[in-house]
């Protein structure tokens, strides 16, 4: 964790943009696979240990704006709890590494939201994006989960000071990205024809253990690039075919790195291949040329699709009018997703806020096919840390789709399109901050991005 004077002037900064009231932070309890003494692996939540940094099932918190308290709840371990556990700090140590004096039983959370509320006092909360927080906000405020409702105003205050990272946190996403990187890098060396998804999984996941560090989100490793969140790793990979992976990690501090990258199975691309590739390749390194503050998000986006409409155009994919292209979204039949995403001790951070909040200010999304999807859209400001990743897909089910309703006529040449019904998809991702006068990459350690980089570590 950092030191105890950053979670102090955390909490200090929330406070006084709160101004009053009384903030419950729920921390994560362990969470049972298939019995109850059998567990997924723990990760506290976010806003827990961005403001209180323990990361110990167990615990929760309250910060008191009118009376000028922080209150850590949580219970001792008992001699069993040692046996199988072995020992750990006390509740006292615990809340002293991050500067709080004030610790209390769990028992006692429930008497002092009671108390709170016979005063008539507003108790605010996180959404409840976990069963346990719902049936914990039942059980603390009498509130049934369909009637939850989270404190727009604590989000809000949490988000204004999450969403601008600190020197130390980058240092940290530094860490994060230059591992992600490694995973990376050992995939693109490793794959071969006839090799299993899983074998390339094995190996990046490896990376990760050998650094002690956990899992950002599940590895997505897969010759069906076409399927955006493909988690299924069973498939033989096969001469011809394009690999994308989609990976990365997160120190042991919970801050996340992200990382795409799309190869061929075989040494080389083919014509084909290497032709859409670059197509991407521009859109990406375009978007990267654009990055600086007071640029908005989806202007970047747009500058991509655009980017890629007229690289279709050249290979017979694509015609008409490329602004009108993409303002009327006929872009998405290959790019269906977003340019990227917040990032930081989430891989999307603080998505459990909303996107509109953390991504478009409190604006309104689009429901346009394609851009719905852009997590990212407001004006970019330093400290910002988020992802670049445009893609380009050819995805069978939606070719066939559109094609019987006509859709798009005047921009898709369907004909063309159906040759490339088999190409699968591809995407390559990097991780940016925003500085006072432009961008930087996050991490020291540069995967290949080009066909050639690409293929001479092939």
């Amino acid at each position: 964790m950092f030191k105890k004077e950053t979670y102090k002037q955390r909490r200090a900064l929330l406070k006084k943009a709160l101004g009053s009231g009384v903030y419950l932070f729920l921390g994560n309890d362990e969470l049972s696979l298939n019995y109850a003494d059998s567990t997924f692996r723990y990760r506290q939540d976010s806003s827990f240990l961005y403001f209180f940094g323990l990361s110990f099932a167990g615990l929760s918190a309250i910060i008191d704006v009118d009376e000028d308290k922080e209150i850590i709840f949580g219970n001792e371990l008992t001699i069993d709890d040692i046996v199988w556990m072995g020992v750990q700090p006390t509740l006292k140590e615990k809340s002293e590494m991050v500067g709080v004096t004030h610790t209390e039983p769990t028992v006692d959370l429930g008497t002092y939201l009671a108390r709170a509320q016979k005063q008539g006092r507003e108790i605010h909360y996180l959404p409840p994006y976990r069963p346990e927080h719902q049936l914990k906000l039942m059980d603390l405020l009498g509130i049934k989960p369909a009637a939850q409702k989270a404190s727009y105003k604590f989000m809000e205050a949490i988000c204004n000071q999450r969403i601008y990272k600190s020197d130390e946190e980058l240092a940290e996403i530094d860490k994060a990205c230059n591992v992600t990187a490694q995973m990376h890098i050992a995939a693109m060396k490793m794959l071969r024809p006839g090799m299993k998804e899983y074998e390339v999984v094995a190996e990046m996941e490896a990376v990760a253990a050998r650094n002690n560090y956990e899992l950002s989100f599940a590895t997505i490793a897969t010759i069906n690039g076409q399927t955006l969140h493909n988690h299924y790793h069973g498939n033989t990979a096969k001469s011809g075919q394009l690999f994308l992976i989609d990976a990365g990690c997160e120190t042991e501090m919970g801050y996340a790195g992200d990382m795409s990258s799309t190869v061929p199975v075989d040494k080389t691309f083919t014509a084909r291949q290497k032709a859409v590739y670059d197509i991407q390749n521009r859109m990406h390194l375009e978007s990267v040329k654009a990055l600086k503050p007071g640029v908005s998000y989806e202007s970047v986006y747009d500058l991509s699709a655009s980017v890629m409409v007229d690289g279709l155009k050249d290979l017979g994919l694509m015609k008409g009018n490329t602004e009108d292209a993409v303002r009327e979204g006929a872009h998405a039949m290959f790019y269906p997703h977003g340019l990227g995403h917040m990032m930081g001790l989430d891989v999307h951070d603080m998505e459990n806020f909303g996107e509109e909040l953390v991504g478009y200010a409190g604006g309104k999304k689009s429901t346009q096919f394609g851009r719905k999807s852009l997590r990212l859209a407001r004006e970019l400001e330093p400290g910002f840390v988020f992802t670049i990743e445009p893609g380009i897909y050819f995805i069978p089910d939606l070719i066939d789709l559109w094609r019987g309703q006509n859709k798009f006529m005047d921009f898709i040449n369907y004909d063309v399109l159906e040759t490339y019904k088999d190409f699968g998809g591809i995407r390559n991702e990097e991780d940016y901050v925003i500085t006072k006068d432009g961008a930087r990459r996050m991490g020291s350690l540069y995967v290949p991005l080009t066909t050639e980089e690409v293929e001479a570590i092939r």
